[in-house]
């Protein structure tokens, strides 16, 4: 009896099985074709410079002018919609039954969104070097650490919303997802802080949206975390709203896996 009940138990797997690198490049075979290629360079870009010379009165940065200030804004919108856009074509294979096909699979539902989520922020990279080479083409002026720093935190923080996309892409319909990454992330850069400067009531309630948090960490080494109003915003407030909205989203994303696939 206890050999028949060893033979027939599941094998122990880890958090991250059945991750593999075949599985890897297929997932950025897939990522990187021409239609989504040219919508995540153009946008953020035609928005840069339609926008970087919209400056309040006399602006006034520690490190930096008004331009840089657009630039990292625009970089993180364009890696954020990039990412959740990319993401949210789950909802093809899941409409496909792709979806029954890895719940055949070792993958474990946190291993197919590490998956995900890593070669939705490889795609997100595009738009934030894009954004990056008009900026100094533009007269973005910042301290070298903060062309560095900012940019970087700008493509790093696409992982939150490579989270919302995937979740995006399991709860809704392919012909519904795939116009929502475009005027979800729109909404959310306006409130995050990243079109125009915002103050007051308006900066109070950006605080808690999901932009916000990688929006302020990636200026603050531009801005050391100060508006153009002079409130100020603090690093530690901008780093737990990354990491809530990333594990809100996370949650969300293998709820969905799971209920998709079947395990529970």
């Amino acid at each position: 009896m206890a050999s028949l009940t060893a033979s027939g138990a599941r094998p122990a797997t880890s958090t991250f099985s059945g991750v593999n690198p075949t599985f890897i490049r297929y997932e950025l075979r897939r990522r990187f074709n021409r239609q989504t290629t040219i919508f995540t360079v153009l946008l953020p870009a035609v928005l840069y410079l339609a926008l970087f010379r919209t400056s309040p009165n006399n602006p006034t940065l520690p490190h930096g002018n008004f331009a840089a200030w657009m630039m990292i804004g625009l970089a993180v919108y364009g890696a954020a919609t990039a990412a959740t856009s990319s993401a949210a074509t789950i909802s093809v294979e899941r409409a496909s039954g792709w979806m029954r096909t890895i719940a055949l699979s070792p993958l474990t539902p946190p291993g197919y969104l590490l998956v995900k989520v890593l070669c939705s922020v490889l795609m997100a990279g595009v738009p934030v070097a894009i954004v990056g080479v008009l900026g100094t083409l533009t007269g973005a002026e910042a301290d070298a650490g903060v062309w560095v720093t900012s940019l970087l935190v700008a493509w790093l923080g696409a992982a939150v919303f490579a989270a919302l996309g995937i979740a995006m892409g399991l709860a809704l319909k392919p012909d519904v997802v795939m116009h929502m990454p475009g005027l979800t992330m729109t909404a959310l850069a306006f409130l995050g802080n990243l079109f125009i400067p915002l103050s007051g009531t308006m900066l109070e309630i950006s605080r808690f949206t999901p932009m916000y948090g990688v929006a302020t960490l990636a200026r603050y080494s531009l801005t050391d975390g100060y508006s153009f109003s002079g409130e100020h915003s603090s690093l530690a407030g901008a780093v737990f709203n990354i990491v809530a909205w990333f594990a809100g989203f996370s949650f969300m994303a293998i709820r969905r896996f799971a209920k998709s696939t079947g395990r529970q």
